[in-house]
């Protein structure tokens, strides 16, 4: 009966200190990585707002060249919405739509994944002139996990897991561009 009890407390204490832990953990999270573009700002805005070029540059897109995309409205456009389709778990599905852009200067999206998790998160390009033929692209994620789910930012990395596939594609974007 004494180890029963002592086995019931410590699946007690397995469950209920995540749930604890879960409470002091932020729920939002933010990444962010950047590169300096040697272009002009306007020049980079012009490529970059477009979303089918992300094709060209996201690592997503390099991880499954053959995913199944489908496009509705008009792209470079508020509205549009890029979504896509891939058996690799590291892409997954789901959509990307264009919701705000500040011509010149920053384009902001929202994220739906629908599997291999649902999640809604944002995502955003912003520049800003360094030079008159330098601009510096920020590449920007904004994301949230509900209690109790949040506790898992304990031991996930997101600078580490999102930074560097934006590192990599910033890096791809730059030599495009350049």
């Amino acid at each position: 009966m004494k180890i029963v009890k002592i086995i019931l407390i410590v699946m007690l204490a397995v469950i209920a200190i995540p749930l604890v832990l879960a409470l002091f953990v932020p729920k939002e999270y933010s990444v962010e990585r950047e590169v300096v573009i040697n272009k002009p700002r306007q020049e980079v805005y012009d490529y970059i707002k477009y979303l089918n070029h992300q094709d060209n540059f996201s690592t997503w897109s390099q991880m499954d060249p053959d995913m199944k995309k489908t496009y509705s409205g008009t792209d470079g456009q508020v509205g549009f919405v890029s979504a896509w389709e891939s058996d690799n778990p590291d892409v997954g599905v789901g959509e990307q739509e264009i919701i705000d852009m500040e011509e010149g200067h920053r384009i902001d999206y929202a994220l739906r994944f629908k599997e291999p998790f649902e999640a809604s998160d944002k995502a955003y390009f912003q520049l800003e002139s360094v030079k008159p033929d330098q601009t510096k692209v920020i590449w920007g994620f904004e994301g949230y996990m509900a209690y109790p789910m949040n506790s898992m930012l304990l031991v996930m990395d997101m600078e580490g897991l999102i930074g560097n596939d934006f590192s990599e594609g910033l890096d791809r974007l730059k030599a495009i561009l350049e």
